[in-house]
């Protein structure tokens, strides 16, 4: 064997020792988070639709006409619902706004005030899809996002966000497990 060969033997066998015990070190300190599949929670369409209805009785209560979108954890639409008198545009809105909540976990009536403030840089708002007024809020259970409901077509951000959170608010038994 020349001694060409016999270095490159060694670096490999050396580059694949390394690995190894790389590898090792990565899965010892990776713990739970070295899994192949995650599990996780979402609301069925039986809930998601109460969700939906109970936002827009909530909005009803004080006069308004609304869309309704509840989103799975990702931001996938699972119900969607407008009053005879919302606008044409509400139901986008209000898909935007449920998105943006579980997008980026965070409330986007609190969104709007971080960013209002410069806690949150104000290029957050050329994402594609965001959209940072009231109205999208998180659906929480045990500590863990399952959806979103986003409202738009009451006058003003805040009441949008207020009818949403009275309607979780009125399901909230039906998300405790």
């Amino acid at each position: 064997m020349t001694m060409s060969r016999l270095r490159t033997g060694f670096l490999r066998m050396a580059a694949g020792a390394a690995a190894l015990v790389l590898s090792g070190a990565f899965a010892a300190s990776s713990g739970a988070e070295d899994k192949a599949l995650a599990t996780f929670k979402v609301m069925t369409p039986k809930t998601a639709l109460a969700l939906a209805q109970a936002t827009l009785e909530a909005c009803r209560k004080g006069g308004y006409q609304v869309a309704v979108v509840v989103t799975d954890r990702f931001g996938g639409v699972q119900v969607a619902l407008r009053d005879r008198l919302a606008g044409a545009h509400t139901v986008e809105t209000a898909r935007r706004k449920a998105w943006s909540a579980v997008s980026f976990r965070t409330d986007t009536w609190e969104m709007y005030g971080l960013i209002k403030d410069g806690t949150v840089n104000p290029g957050v708002r050329q994402i594609g899809q965001a959209l940072f007024v009231g109205g999208g809020v998180r659906v929480t259970a045990a500590g863990s996002i399952v959806g979103g409901v986003g409202v738009s077509g009451a006058p003003g951000g805040k009441l949008d966000h207020d009818c949403a959170v009275e309607g979780i608010e009125a399901i909230q038994d039906l998300l405790e497990f």
